[in-house]
């Protein structure tokens, strides 16, 4: 009928040429801070366009115990960079002996995507860690490094304007960690929902000075 022929013309006509190559799988990262904790999340969903591929890709990657990154973008370079960044923080503490502080890692991320800025890689990284005094750390790059430092949050993925608009609605300064999870899985989850390229679950790290606690997380399945 003529509503189905619209709708097959507007997707593969319209729509999917102008589609970025960073939306192309989907995702969506927020890190927050909160006092002396910081808590970074990511979706599920790993896609091809708008066909599901997994419900179980991890876009949020451990560096330290005091330090993550999250990373999105296209898929395979989400990978690639992972490795690449495993590499060079395993190289600075044989030469430092001592791991990379989260400063640090946010100017050696930056360095290695500038690297490439004739032939970017695809995806956009959100650092989140703790300095050495227990002090939130916030960072954000696009596709060839160029750094945003934020004190309360930072998002990246493919639904960025609604990421923002939850986090400016249900941010609080000082939020203790139980307080932080809530509001990162509350803006996430509500986010996603408004997507059709990201959600299927989420995953939450919440990073404090004693250690960090993980949680998965449902949400709709469509």
């Amino acid at each position: 009928n003529k509503t189905s022929f619209r709708y097959y013309y507007y997707i593969n006509y319209l729509y999917l040429p102008n589609m970025s190559i960073l939306e192309y799988n989907g995702g969506a990262v927020i890190a927050m801070a909160g006092k002396n904790c910081v808590g970074i999340c990511s979706d599920l969903r790993l896609g091809a366009q708008f066909q599901t591929v997994s419900r179980d890709f991890k876009k949020v990657f451990k560096v330290t115990d005091k330090l993550y990154v999250g990373l999105t973008g296209l898929a395979t370079d989400i990978l690639s960079v992972d490795q690449l960044l495993q590499f060079r923080c395993n190289m600075y503490k044989l030469r430092e002996n001592r791991e990379i502080k989260p400063e640090a890692f946010s100017a050696l991320l930056s360095t290695l995507l500038y690297e490439k800025r004739f032939g970017p890689w695809f995806c956009e990284p959100v650092v989140a860690g703790l300095t050495a005094d227990n002090k939130p750390f916030l960072s954000g790059m696009d596709l060839i490094g160029a750094p945003v430092f934020g004190s309360d949050f930072v998002v990246s993925g493919t639904c960025t304007a609604n990421l923002h608009g939850m986090c400016e609605s249900l941010y609080r300064p000082d939020m203790e960690p139980e307080e932080l999870f809530e509001v990162l899985a509350q803006c996430l989850l509500a986010a996603v929902d408004r997507d059709a390229i990201s959600g299927w679950g989420a995953l939450v790290h919440i990073i404090t000075p004693e250690g960090v606690i993980t949680k998965k997380l449902r949400s709709r399945q469509d």
